[in-house]
């Protein structure tokens, strides 16, 4: 369903889809090998394994855009090509309590939400995902100002009045107008 659509859509017929989609990505995220988890700059996994596993009964292969996870001897557990590239030199794996792989991948565009892990998985709805609270002050310059702008675009729509853009625009006009007093707007829609 496009954005469009999913606007023309009622509140109830909203909340029906939502919830529609949510136990159906829950169903497909809960028939995978693994669970797994993110944060904008890292993904965690965890592949639960037979109790009493120990690390040399393993093959865990991490590559900048593929990922295998396995018992020696074995079908692969998990296998394929990463959704996005990774930092190999900075991603970890290890064996929990001789039952749980856990592996920590982190992201090479950490501004950027994974769908799924592995590309040929069920993704996610990444619009859906609600961040942990973070500090404005964490945030890099320039994502600063992007999120700067975003609140106070959607603060301004809140109260019904026109966006950060919408502003450039009537500003740049009024310029004009003055620029040209002898051109007649009266009858002009601005779009």
């Amino acid at each position: 369903m496009s954005d469009d659509e999913y606007d023309k859509l009622s509140k109830e017929e909203r909340e029906v889809k939502e919830n529609a989609d949510r136990e159906r990505e829950a169903g497909e995220q809960a028939a995978l090998p693994y669970t797994w988890r993110q944060e904008l700059g890292e993904v965690d996994i965890l592949v639960p394994v037979p109790k009493g596993t120990r690390a040399k009964d393993l093959v865990v292969i991490v590559q900048k855009k593929r990922l295998s996870v396995g018992l020696k001897g074995k079908d692969k557990i998990m296998e394929g090509e990463l959704c996005k590239e990774i930092k190999v030199e900075d991603s970890t794996w290890t064996l929990e309590d001789q039952q749980t792989i856990v592996i920590h991948l982190e992201k090479v565009n950490k501004q950027q939400w994974w769908e799924n892990v592995l590309a040929h998985h069920p993704k996610i709805d990444t619009r859906k995902i609600q961040p942990e609270n973070s500090k404005l002050s964490d945030l890099d310059g320039e994502t600063r100002g992007m999120v700067e702008k975003m609140m106070f675009d959607n603060q301004q729509k809140q109260m019904g009045k026109p966006t950060s853009d919408e502003l450039k625009k009537i500003e740049a006009l009024k310029k004009f107008q003055a620029a040209h007093p002898e051109l007649d707007f009266s009858n002009a829609k601005i779009s």
